[in-house]
């Protein structure tokens, strides 16, 4: 598919039509590169540990956060300072 590039402002930019980015399943938000001389649009990846600090909260909110084996301690940690 041929588009023309239009001129945006300072920029310059290309209408994707909305099929193709369904297609590509991109919403709000795109990733994009250039690899080997062409432009690469793609879905954002996900972050890694992306929630887990909610989770986390949640999951303390709820009160299941208790160890579920109890301590082992070492042998020389009452010397140590923590």
């Amino acid at each position: 598919m041929r588009t023309p590039i239009r001129k945006l402002g300072n920029s310059q930019g290309i209408l994707i039509p909305k099929p193709v980015l369904a297609q590509a399943g991109l919403e709000d938000e795109a990733e994009m590169v250039v690899e080997n001389g062409a432009i690469v649009i793609r879905k954002p990846r996900a972050e890694p540990r992306a929630g887990w600090n909610e989770a986390a909260r949640a999951i303390a909110d709820s009160g299941d956060d208790a160890l579920i084996w109890p301590e082992f301690p070492n042998a020389d940690d009452q010397a140590n300072e923590w």
